[in-house]
């Protein structure tokens, strides 16, 4: 970042001099708020459904609220009970049973009543719950999928049953995931603060620094975690890496200020009286910066997923709290051991940039083919990188899972190895439905490419045969007063193509005999969950790159920088999403959009800060040349900084994380910051001096000076 430039007198300065006075007060209160912050860290619920962030208003929960009011029925899970006598089964089904929140246990036996002929029953009933080496026990909650209660049902089961039973479904895998992300998240913090603690040792000139700008930071961090409170609950996508990423996003303005404050001391011996000016420098500076970055934070609230609004809203509160910590806080605990501080200065490592800056502006046409060029299989990459919306492939990732650490993907391989299941469509219905069409609609679906079992009131019976002959638990079970509840078991998994048409397909059936009928469950909301954010996202890119590209505008007071300013943060942002079309990785579908907004909000203050600088140095009619090579001299040791500050935050948890959203998204967030570094140094000084006459006829403050 930019340092030295329009210092205010001393005499003048304002909020600078009054945190000065106040510094001890500062302090005080800002180690008081850490304590209804931690509280407030502990008691914010987090959510490790990525399903629930689903509109209200989409048909998939509609149906899921009527299973939970008409039926009481939230969250399910088939067991598979391997090698086991009947009577061992029953006994653990018993047992389960018992469990709190349990609501309904079925297998074969429920199924099958003594008093009724077996002959009376599709042979097909036995298989759906039994075959030769296993049984199938099919249990629902009465709480939703992600609740506490369903967790600790989930829990509880896998105490009670043996080695040769395997719990399987979502309420499973968040079980899981939230065992992992529990023991994970405290060290992520641990990782990215000793990273980039060796970074910033030794790219700043002091060895005690880094650790003053961690106290800060770290309260900020505390504030902002802690605030979460008030919007009831978190993502744990958000809850992961919040910490990280408001880290890596404001170490900037620590730095900055630390570099404004040092050299407020070359030209006055008072400390107090620097430091009051580096505050307002900084104040000036950082709330400029923030802007963009706040921006594309917030660009993700306009996601009709809502999980998109709770990273926006918790990460752009970060940046923000981050901006106050930093000319509040910082200067406070700077003074605080100002002594020590100057006495562990050392020179940076950072070497002298004019005889670089003067070979980046020497070809700038051959720099510009080259990125005309580099385009090309950047959009190429990006246009086939593949995205996953299979909750279970998301949560493996590249690193992958031991069995022990997530049991259910083991129960998930046994549930298809021995019965065939990929995963579980449920069909509410008018429970008015005559018997006949109820066997009928149940009799197509089983002819349904892919279906593998039909479970319902009118799938167990021949239409000969009364409903009344059914144990009652099992229409207890399977019907209420207005609707009636059927489970489709597919060998599809979810999010497939061949998965999202079988759900295509039944729905064109249940409608045929019941118009208000409805197909819930894990495949049905990717499903949907796949076309929400596929629009979202577009809207997303669109309102960031607007929002990003106003800001520009109205900083630099240009109609020609923002333009090329956009272009190369934009390029950078499609080779790093556009690797993954190369190397095969498939991206989580939440990371392309989180990458995009995030990317472009906290790199474009690279390009922002070249361009301020090349603006400021052609306003005193230096050529062009001199003027670019001016800017990339002063820019380049603060964007290497800030650029591996970021790389540092984020990726040591993109190495280390076994959730595979996280190590994902920490992987490219990192990687990013290094592709934009790059550009901006590479790519804009040649663009500043191809387009150097447009810029100045379209710039404020540069029409009235020549174009040499």
């Amino acid at each position: 970042m930019k340092t030295g430039e329009g210092l205010k007198p001393l005499d003048r300065l304002d909020f600078g001099s009054k945190v000065i006075k106040a510094r001890l007060f500062i302090l005080l209160i800002s180690m008081l708020l850490l304590i209804p912050s931690v509280i407030g860290y502990f008691t914010t619920r987090v959510n490790y459904d990525m399903l629930t962030y689903l509109p209200d208003s989409m048909e998939t929960i509609k149906g899921q609220n009527i299973l939970m009011e008409d039926f009481n029925k939230g969250g399910f899970t088939l067991i598979v009970v391997e090698d086991m006598q009947s009577e061992d089964v029953q006994d653990i089904a018993s047992k389960i049973k018992q469990v709190e929140h349990v609501e309904t246990v079925l297998n074969f036996n429920d199924i099958i009543d003594p008093a009724v002929p077996q002959d009376l029953y599709p042979e097909e009933i036995r298989e759906q719950f039994q075959n030769d080496d296993a049984t199938m026990i099919a249990v629902f909650f009465d709480t939703s999928t992600s609740d506490e209660g369903s967790i600790n049902a989930v829990t509880e089961i896998r105490s009670i049953v043996t080695k040769k039973c395997y719990v399987s479904g979502m309420t499973a895998l968040v079980a899981d995931l939230k065992n992992i992300a529990e023991t994970e998240e405290p060290k992520y913090i641990v990782i990215a603060a000793i990273l980039s603690l060796i970074a910033m040792m030794l790219m700043l000139d002091s060895y005690l620094i880094p650790f003053i700008f961690f106290a800060s930071i770290g309260m900020a961090i505390i504030y902002n975690l802690g605030s979460n409170v008030f919007m009831g609950e978190i993502a744990y996508v958000t809850k992961a890496i919040a910490a990280v990423l408001q880290l890596g996003v404001t170490l900037d303005y620590s730095i900055f200020l630390w570099h404004s404050y040092t050299e407020n001391l070359q030209t006055e011996p008072d400390h107090k009286k620097a430091m009051a000016a580096a505050i307002n420098d900084t104040l000036v500076s950082v709330t400029g910066s923030s802007v963009t970055t706040v921006a594309g934070f917030l660009a993700l609230c306009f996601m009709s997923y809502r999980m998109g609004i709770n990273l926006g809203i918790v990460m752009a509160k970060g940046c923000v709290i981050g901006v106050i910590a930093s000319v509040t806080v910082l200067p406070a605990l700077i003074l605080l051991f100002d002594k020590v501080l100057i006495k562990t200065r050392h020179k940076p490592l950072m070497p002298d940039m004019n005889k670089i800056s003067h070979i980046l502006t020497a070809k700038p046409a051959v720099v510009a083919i080259l990125f005309i060029i580099l385009t090309v299989p950047a959009v190429y990459g990006y246009l086939h990188a593949q995205t996953s919306y299979d909750l279970s492939a998301i949560f493996m990732g590249p690193n992958g899972l031991e069995y022990e650490h997530a049991p259910y993907l083991r129960a998930n391989e046994k549930l298809s190895e021995d019965f065939g299941i990929g995963c579980t469509h449920m069909i509410i219905a008018d429970s008015g439905l005559s018997q006949k069409d109820g066997w009928d609609m149940c009799d197509e679906i089983r002819n349904v490419k892919g279906v593998k079992q039909v479970l319902g009131v009118d799938a167990f019976l021949d239409p000969s045969v009364p409903r009344d002959m059914l144990p009652d638990r099992i229409t207890d079970t399977l019907i209420s007063d207005k609707h009636q509840l059927i489970l489709v078991n597919t060998e599809y998994s979810v999010s497939t193509d061949e998965c999202n048409e079988q759900i295509d397909e039944i729905k064109d059936i249940i409608h045929k005999y019941d118009e208000t009928s409805s197909i819930i469950g894990e495949g049905p909301a990717t499903k949907d969950l796949i076309t929400l954010t596929s629009q979202d996202f577009r809207n997303v890119n669109i309102i960031s790159i607007g929002a990003v590209f106003l800001i520009i505008f109205l900083v630099l007071k240009s109609w020609a920088l923002p333009f090329i300013l956009v272009l190369v943060i934009e390029f950078a942002i499609y080779v790093n999403l556009g690797i993954p079309g190369y190397t095969g990785l498939v991206t989580p579908f939440i990371v392309p959009v989180c990458i995009s907004t995030i990317q472009l909000g906290s790199t474009v203050d690279y390009a922002i800060l070249m361009s301020t600088r090349y603006k400021t140095e052609r306003m005193t009619g230096k050529p062009k040349r001199e003027s670019v090579e001016t800017a990339v001299a002063a820019s380049i040791p603060s964007i290497i900084v800030s650029a591996i500050g970021f790389f540092s935050a984020t990726a040591g948890v993109g190495m280390y994380s076994d959730i595979g959203m996280i190590s994902i998204l920490c992987n490219m967030m990192a990687r990013g910051a290094v592709i934009s570094m790059f550009t901006v140094i590479i790519v804009l000084p040649s663009f500043l001096m191809l387009f150097d006459r447009l810029i100045i006829k379209t710039t404020k403050d540069l029409r009235t000076i020549t174009t040499a």
